[in-house]
């Protein structure tokens, strides 16, 4: 075992493609990060295998505010102690404790399943995305449940590009500084397992395949193609790495992250 870095955050999204949040600790569980992308909107103009409405089709999903409603209720599963020591599957809190608030970009709050909400994602798009709310269990990711991102590609990238970069662009779990090597050093932890902090074990498995959404300023909204641009030219459209959580436990802001095979 070696440690190679540690956590320099972690975050999540309650609402897919909606501005994420930073936590000083988090729950991973093998669906991935507690609270996680529980809810979406469906688009019908969207390809069923990716019913979702992103900010690829409405830039401005990403100056939307997702909170819990009961911050408690979604801080971590409602047994953690049992989860943590003894194994047991991690209980949800009760749905109606897991609703989410929104607040637009006008400051203007409103609950998740509000009418009016929907009515103004649709403003600044084509008429033919009807929305509909979705509502899960467990974390509507893309890829795998947990995605992991280092501080360093995001200084190489931005090296390359001459442009500031931003880390929140690429949307990540578990966001790494690296005690050595530069970018795209987390490339080598595909097939290889992480332990972050004290129980957490993250088995890599693939690199994570980018899309446009890395050009969007996350405050803005305003677009650099140059990134994309570049990510795909020198390092094949990969950025940062996907995970599967193969022991559950919470993590926690400046735990180590080590190497274990």
């Amino acid at each position: 075992m070696s440690v190679i870095g540690k956590v320099d955050s972690v975050w999540r999204y309650p609402v897919k493609s909606m501005r994420g949040e930073e936590l000083e600790e988090a729950f991973a569980g093998f669906s991935g990060i507690y609270g996680d992308r529980l809810f979406a909107f469906k688009s019908s103009a969207s390809p069923k295998g990716f019913p979702y409405l992103t900010a690829r089709e409405q830039r401005r999903l990403l100056q939307y505010r997702p909170h819990f409603r009961y911050p408690d209720k979604a801080a971590r599963p409602i047994n953690l102690t049992e989860a943590e020591t003894m194994g047991t599957n991690p209980v949800s809190a009760d749905s109606s404790e897991l609703m989410v608030d929104v607040e637009t970009p006008a400051g203007e709050t409103l609950a998740i399943d509000d009418s009016a909400l929907i009515d103004m994602l649709r403003a600044d798009i084509d008429a033919k995305h009807q929305l509909t709310l979705m509502r899960s269990e467990r974390a509507l990711t893309d890829c795998r449940p947990v995605s992991i991102f280092s501080l360093q590609s995001a200084r190489q990238l931005a090296e390359e590009t001459g442009t500031p970069i931003d880390k929140r662009r690429f949307r990540a779990n578990v966001y790494v500084d690296l005690t050595s090597g530069g970018g795209f050093t987390e490339n080598d932890f595909v097939g290889r397992s992480l332990r972050i902090g004290p129980k957490v074990v993250v088995r890599i498995l693939e690199r994570d395949a980018r899309c446009v959404i890395i050009t969007l300023d996350p405050d803005t909204t305003e677009r650099t193609p140059e990134i994309l641009k570049k990510v795909a030219q020198a390092h094949e459209g990969m950025a940062g790495v996907y995970g599967a959580v193969m022991v559950e436990g919470t993590l926690h802001k400046d735990d180590p992250v080590e190497v274990l095979d």
